[in-house]
Order: C-alpha cells, then sequence, then structure tokens
C-alpha cells in the first residue's frame, strides 16, 4: 500500500429538510387549521481518529463527501427524519487544515477524538408554526436551510518517538532494518526514502517507534525536495537521531546544514519545535573507513559540535548496533525524568 500522508477533499453536510404545508382535514371536527410539520436536519461530518488507521489512502481517489438531507416534514405535525452523520476516520495524529493551509481546524492528536467539521442545514418550518390569533390558516411553510460546506486539507504527522534525520543516503532505512523488525526499501546506489518508514525498537522492557524519514536536502524548509512534508512528520517525536554518513569528508558541514533547516523550519512555523528536541548523532559506516582516519575525524567533530551525544555504528555491518540501543534507552531516561 503507497504511503499517503496529504489529501485535500470537499465536505458538504446535508442539507435541512422543508417545512410542510398541510392542513388538518378529519370527519365531525368542525375547525381545521394547520398541521404542517417541520423538515429534519441535515446530517454533520465529523472526523474520527482511529488506531488501525496509518494512511490517507483513502482520500486519495475519493474527494467529495456529502452527508444525508433531511427528510422533509408532513402532516399530522409529522417532523422529517434528520440525516445521518457522516463518520470519516483518517489516522491518529492527522491534522485538518484549511484549503490553503493557513488556518488549523483540529488536530487529531489521541485515538478517539472527534472534529465536527461542517453542520447539517436546520430543517424548514411547517406552517403549524405561523398560526396566530391574526393569521388562522397560514398557507406557507419555510424550506430548510444548506448544509455548511468546505474544502479541507488533511495533513498526517506521524506520531512516533524518535525520527530518522539526515541526508539522502546517509544510512538511515538501513539503520532501521537494523534496530527493528521493519523492512524499508534499501539500494546499493545513492538513493532517497519517498515515504515515512516505521520500526519497533525493544531495549529490555521498553519500546521505541522510530520513523524513517524522507532524506533533506538544503532548502527543505522552504518546500524544496521533500521538503516541510518531511519536517512536519519530525514534529511529535520526542527524539532526533541525525544520522551522519561517515564517509563523508566534513561530518560538521553535513551535520550544520540539516541543523539549519531544521532551525529554519521552526522560525516559519513560529514555534520552536524540532531544534530543541534531544538529539543523538549517530556516525554510519564505520566498517568503511581506516580505523584511524575515522578516530581523526571523530576528534575533529566533537571539537566541532561540542557536548553532543554521539555513536558510531555500522548499519549494514551491525556493528555498534547494541551500544547504539544502550544509548537511546539511557537518553530517553533522562527526558522521562524530566
Amino acid at each position: 500500500m503507497k504511503f499517503q500522508d496529504r489529501a485535500k477533499i470537499n465536505i458538504k453536510a446535508g442539507d435541512g429538510g422543508g417545512g410542510s404545508k398541510s392542513f388538518r382535514r378529519e370527519k365531525y371536527i368542525e375547525y381545521g387549521g394547520p398541521d404542517g410539520g417541520d423538515g429534519g436536519r441535515g446530517g454533520d461530518i465529523v472526523f474520527r481518529a482511529v488506531p488501525n488507521v496509518n494512511t490517507l489512502i483513502d482520500y486519495r481517489y475519493k474527494r467529495d463527501f456529502k452527508a444525508d438531507n433531511g427528510a422533509g416534514g408532513s402532516g399530522r405535525l409529522r417532523t422529517g427524519k434528520s440525516g445521518d452523520t457522516m463518520y470519516l476516520d483518517v489516522p491518529t495524529g492527522t491534522v485538518i487544515l484549511s484549503e490553503n493551509d493557513e488556518i488549523q481546524y483540529a488536530d487529531l492528536s489521541a485515538d478517539g477524538m472527534e472534529y465536527r467539521a461542517v453542520r447539517g442545514g436546520n430543517g424548514g418550518w411547517g406552517n403549524n408554526r405561523f398560526k396566530s390569533p391574526t393569521n388562522r390558516a397560514p398557507d406557507h411553510a419555510n424550506p430548510g436551510l444548506p448544509g455548511e460546506e468546505r474544502t479541507v486539507v488533511l495533513q498526517l504527522k506521524l506520531i512516533a518517538d524518535i525520527g530518522l534525520v539526515g541526508f539522502p543516503n546517509a544510512g538511515k532505512s538501513t539503520l532501521l532494518a537494523a534496530a527493528t523488525a521493519a523492512r524499508p526499501k534499501i539500494a546499493n546506489y545513492p538513493f532517497t526514502t519517498l515515504h515515512p518508514q516505521l520500526g519497533v525498537m525493544y531495549a529490555h522492557d521498553r519500546e521505541f517507534v522510530l520513523v524513517d524519514l524522507p532524506g533533506l536536502i538544503e532548502g527543505a524548509h522552504t518546500g524544496v525536495g521533500l521538503g516541510d512534508l518531511f519536517l512536519s512528520h519530525a514534529e511529535r517525536t520526542k527524539m532526533i537521531l541525525h544520522i551522519i554518513d561517515g564517509t563523508e569528508p566534513d561530518w560538521a558541514a553535513r551535520y550544520k546544514a540539516i541543523r539549519h533547516e531544521m532551525q529554519e523550519y521552526d522560525a516559519d512555523l513560529g514555534a520552536i519545535s524540532l531544534s530543541t528536541k534531544p538529539e543523538i548523532i549517530v556516525i554510519n559506516k564505520q566498517d568503511a573507513v581506516d580505523a584511524a582516519d575515522w578516530k581523526e575525524r571523530m576528534k575533529s567533530f566533537k571539537r566541532a559540535v561540542k557536548n553532543k551525544n554521539i555513536v558510531s555504528i555500522s548499519a549494514a555491518g551491525r556493528t555498534g548496533i547494541d551500544e547504539f540501543i544502550k544509548t537511546v534507552e539511557a537518553e530517553f531516561l533522562k527526558i522521562s525524568v524530566q
């Protein structure tokens, strides 16, 4: 199944049913009178967060949703049936935005959360509502009101404990496969993950949900490449694993470039979200570099970044994975204590 994390759909609540224009006609009753009932209310549309859905693929092809209209009223003061509420199930973590992305209507961040996006129109009044001492036989009734209608954007922000960030081909997918049971696509040529991949990492009695996010390039915060579609998924994580390709000549430059994109994204967002999260720097592909050269590069990198939690691994060779898991567990313990 293709991962789908964004969709634009049109939603229309049901229209209210029309009121009835009716008069009593009963045998042996000398005076009749208006007895038209009211129309039923149109159905609402409600978004509902459910745990067993993890993609917005259902909204990729069907983009128009309309709730039931209310039924019209009838004689003998009978009110029309109201339209049923339409529930649209979305993954937990879905944000509902306006068509231009400028207004956030709801953030369904927990299982079972609901958001009533559009409301059905009220039913029209029957002619019985209009009788008065001076108008004993009103011959008009109201039509029902139209239901609300709008276009909304659904954006899924994955809920995971740890987000893996880094340039394309840094080895994020390989690390996810080495530390969890996930099996993302891994290639022996320059390649970047096109869709977020989830995996569960176990450490003693704890489990951590990792998400391998699409590779970043410079300018991502402005939408270059996969851009802020990647960065939005990192917002909900509790920790960032910054993966660096150890075969690159300048580790510090690669690290600072990604940090810059995260800081700029925070500035565009108008909030501190990504750049202050707890972080572990993972230098990957240790087995592809001469040991002495690796040691010198590590000394230089530590001087450049200072006071950072750094782990050396080879995800492909599964070297250092146990130490990596212990480091992640210890860092999470610090977070839970704070």
